[in-house]
């Protein structure tokens, strides 16, 4: 077996392939992208790279920021500034940061281990592409660890510098959140604009600090500022899905999960609000559509200790089995739309589970190919992981 890792936007990758769709992983914390997808004659790369990927950075900062890219596996989620039971993790987890090693690969499929080190375990990548598919499955394998753990992918678009230009639906959320403390401080040349706090039921009326309310569902918006909202999916669902819609440029993004296992949906709002290095102000028309198991942003303290969310019997970490290995699945996909399709209002799938049916508002369909079964969501006596009792 002979892989090579090509330089490609700043980062030694692995390129795996398939005549619909031409994917890069880091070596450095497994980050998806850059990702293109061919539609016909037509091909896009709907997921984000940071601006300074190509640029020299501060030896000092994350890997995880060095290599911001596509979609990348957090394990644990989020900032992780406090520590744990003894173990202090990096910024979305030593999966996010260290290097990958190549355990295996073939035309269309990548596989890629990690032993980690702020908590002993292993963590198994695997990156399909299938043919005839415009899509990514993405599966994690955690095993060999014991104790509570939040976790969850990083995924993250690049919108058109058109305001609303993408249209974000999701499938059924309990609650609204947005973030309970200021993603960004004024006094640190950060700025947002959503009340800290706030719960709210509708994409489209989210309160402000200004006592306005704002429309997430309309992106690219409010330029000058970051945020964040935690969705909390209705795990009743026999799969979830969140989506953006592109009517001018004819495609649709989609994620789908199993909300058993990936209970929450983290919107990152990231428009322009940050004028410190990195960022700089130019961090623009970014949305992060995160799918978690998490406690917001803020890391694995705080998902695995009490917390509001926890206290209302929400499940925001999950308790892990040395000897049960934990499979995070997910699916990432795109599909051209007709002219009239206006927004993704459902997501159907069909009797054989070798396709979806994409729906919109104003009722068009679109048929997709994919493989809805590699959720795991129909296993016959499924072995839900149990939370900690402290989550």
């Amino acid at each position: 077996m002979k892989t090579d890792l090509h330089m490609h936007l700043g980062q030694p990758s692995w390129r795996i392939a398939t005549r619909e769709v031409e994917a890069f992983v880091t070596e450095t914390g497994g980050h998806l992208g850059p990702v293109t997808f061919r539609l016909g004659k037509k091909t896009i790369q709907p997921y984000a790279i940071a601006p300074w990927a190509q640029e020299t950075t501060p030896a000092e900062m994350p890997p995880m920021l060095k290599a911001l890219r596509g979609d990348f596996f957090c394990l644990p989620f989020g900032g992780n500034a406090t520590p744990f039971q003894g173990e202090q993790h990096p910024p979305h987890g030593d999966t996010a940061n260290l290097p990958w090693t190549l355990a295996a690969a073939e035309p269309g499929r990548l596989h890629l281990r990690m032993q980690t080190q702020s908590r002993q375990g292993q963590v198994d990548k695997h990156i399909t592409l299938q043919r005839g598919h415009t899509a990514v499955y993405e599966r994690h394998i955690i095993s060999g660890m014991s104790g509570p753990m939040s976790f969850g992918h990083h995924a993250m678009l690049q919108f058109p510098d058109t305001p609303g230009s993408g249209l974000l639906t999701t499938s059924r959320f309990r609650r609204g959140h947005v973030s309970p403390l200021p993603l960004e401080q004024p006094s640190e040349r950060g700025y947002s604009c959503l009340r800290p706090g706030a719960v709210f039921h509708s994409l489209d009326h989210v309160p402000t600090l200004s006592g306005e309310s704002a429309d997430l569902s309309r992106y690219p918006a409010r330029r000058g500022f970051e945020d964040l909202v935690l969705l909390d999916a209705d795990e009743r669902q026999r799969f979830a899905w969140t989506a953006v819609t592109f009517p001018v440029e004819g495609y649709v993004w989609f994620a789908l999960k199993d909300p058993r296992v990936l209970r929450q949906t983290i919107l990152w709002l990231s428009n322009g609000g940050r004028h410190y290095p990195p960022w700089n102000g130019r961090h623009i028309n970014v949305l992060g559509l995160e799918e978690v198991t998490s406690y917001f942003h803020y890391g694995l303290a705080e998902s695995a200790l009490k917390n509001p969310l926890s206290t209302e019997g929400r499940i925001t970490c999950h308790q892990l089995d040395p000897e049960v290995p934990l499979a995070v699945n997910c699916i990432m996909a795109v599909a051209p739309i007709p002219p009239g399709f206006d927004r993704l209002a459902a997501i159907q799938s069909t009797t054989d589970g070798q396709s979806v049916q994409l729906v919109s508002r104003n009722k068009h369909r679109v048929m997709v190919p994919l493989d809805l079964g590699f959720l795991g969501i129909d296993r016959l006596r499924r072995k839900t992981p149990r939370p900690a009792q402290s989550c």
